[in-house]
């Protein structure tokens, strides 16, 4: 009798014994991180909602949704006179831009109608187009593209804005690309980027 009872007692504490590791086993299991989709991050190389300097790129999508375009504003010129035209409003504002398709689609900045592009913000939050007074008048040989970037390319662009003296006392540059989302570069009150003397030779002309 005592034999059966040992034995009884011994397959209930390995059945016992069993059961735990089992129920161990689901808890290390539970406990283990699993994974889980996160947003392309390298989409974009700026955050929309912080500002870059003058010469910080940043990677957006092209219109209508299509490939990704990185800008990248490296130059701002002030002058009153350009390409034979004068600011109606006193001050021109130039500013030029490297657009670079970066993916394997062609793509392209957003039309003004579709509600993006570009837009000079003054120091007082006014929103200012680049197709008041006389700017679109303003013509750069080098800055005057204007069609779908290619895949592995790049092109010079320039967006030109009239301005008041006061509206231009530096400012904050704004690109809606076309998503809708809004990047933000703070612009300097004097001439200031690399092609500074190249821009003007140009506006000369």
């Amino acid at each position: 009798m005592r034999v059966r009872t040992t034995a009884a007692t011994a397959v209930l504490l390995l059945a016992a014994l069993t059961a735990c590791g089992g129920g161990g086993d689901k808890a290390d299991t539970a406990d283990k991180p699993t994974a889980t989709a996160t947003p392309d991050s390298s989409k974009k190389s700026a955050a929309p909602g912080k500002a870059l300097t003058l010469g910080g790129a940043a990677k957006t999508t092209g219109d209508g949704g299509t490939g990704v375009l990185e800008v990248t504003p490296d130059t701002v010129v002030y002058v009153k006179q350009g390409s034979g035209e004068t600011s109606a409003n006193g001050v021109f504002a130039v500013v030029t831009m490297k657009d670079k398709a970066v993916t394997a689609v062609a793509a392209d900045e957003p039309a003004p109608m579709s509600g993006g592009g570009w837009q000079w913000i003054a120091p007082d939050g006014e929103s200012i187009g680049p197709d008041g007074g006389n700017s679109s008048n303003v013509v750069m040989d080098k800055y005057n593209n204007a069609d779908p970037v290619q895949p592995g390319t790049y092109q010079w662009r320039a967006k030109v804005f009239d301005l008041t003296a006061a509206q231009a006392k530096g400012g904050t540059l704004l690109y809606t690309d076309g998503e809708g989302t809004a990047f933000r570069w703070r612009l300097p009150a004097v001439d200031s980027g690399p092609h500074v003397a190249e821009v003007k030779k140009q506006l000369a002309s």
